[in-house]
């Protein structure tokens, strides 16, 4: 009876020996399943996937290969375009962005904070146009001086000298307007001083018209002195302007004038005025 009973308990001890072994057997090919998984994940984020300095790039599929399909060498990272460099080396990346447009290729250049770097040179030359509008002004009362002065040569001629005191370069409209104390009219313009383009100065620059005084022998009206002189101008639409110069005359008596006077257009070279 005795020796039955402890048979009894040996075979009972040995199967709970084997349900033991068998229970660590299985979560031994469980853990090793699971081990080898892991692996495969690890290896495939290792084999494709660029670990950048300064920077976080997410590791392509589970199954070792890039998750856009590029072959093993390129990263398939996330939210980058272009060539991340951790050393000051270029590379080559092909990525999607984070707003999912196409892949782009590209090489540029990352300090190892992964900080991107870019350089450019803007400037202007600051210079006004002069053609501009707004850079011009009319010549006109408001920014121009005059000064007369009667030359020997040629003869009974006056030279008019007009000169920008404005900030812009200024246009005249065409010849001086004249009043002489005492005259009946208007001298008119020679005409045949007439240039081809407008007559534009500077600021601090001059331009110049000649006064016909008197043609001498050449006429019957015996004239006679005029002690002052106002000079007005035209817009580019030969429109007279408001607004008149003064002009001191030199000599006691101011100038001597008849009804032959007339005046050139204004120029800005002084010998085209004096050989008139």
């Amino acid at each position: 009876m005795s020796a039955r009973i402890t048979r009894i308990t040996r075979t009972a001890r040995r199967t709970r020996l084997l349900a033991v072994s068998a229970v660590a057997l299985t979560a031994a090919l469980s853990l090793t399943a699971c081990d080898n998984g892991e692996g495969s994940k690890d290896a495939g984020a290792a084999n494709g996937s660029v670990a950048p300095t300064g920077g976080s790039a997410q590791a392509g599929g589970s199954d070792g290969k890039p998750a856009d399909g590029s072959k093993p060498g390129q990263s398939g990272s996330t939210g980058n375009t272009g060539t991340t460099t951790g050393n000051g080396n270029s590379g080559t990346s092909t990525g999607k962005d984070s707003q999912g447009s196409q892949d782009s290729k590209g090489s540029s250049s990352s300090s190892s904070n992964g900080s991107s770097h870019t350089s450019g040179s803007s400037g202007s030359t600051g210079a006004s146009d002069p053609n501009d509008p707004k850079n011009r002004a009319i010549c006109d009362s408001r920014n121009i001086k005059i000064t007369a002065q009667v030359v020997k040569r040629p003869i009974d001629t006056m030279l008019l000298t007009a000169t920008n005191t404005g900030s812009k370069l200024c246009d005249f409209g065409g010849a001086p307007i004249l009043r002489f104390e005492g005259a009946q009219s208007v001298p008119p313009a020679m005409e045949d001083t007439k240039g081809q383009a407008v007559t534009s100065i500077k600021p601090g620059e001059s331009a110049y018209a000649a006064v016909k005084l008197t043609q001498g022998d050449k006429t019957d009206d015996p004239g006679y002195w005029a002690k002052t002189l106002s000079v007005g101008f035209y817009n580019i639409k030969q429109k007279p302007l408001d607004g008149f110069v003064n002009v001191p005359l030199s000599g006691k008596d101011g100038v001597y004038i008849d009804s032959s006077v007339r005046v050139s257009y204004w120029q800005n070279d002084l010998d085209a005025v004096s050989s008139l």
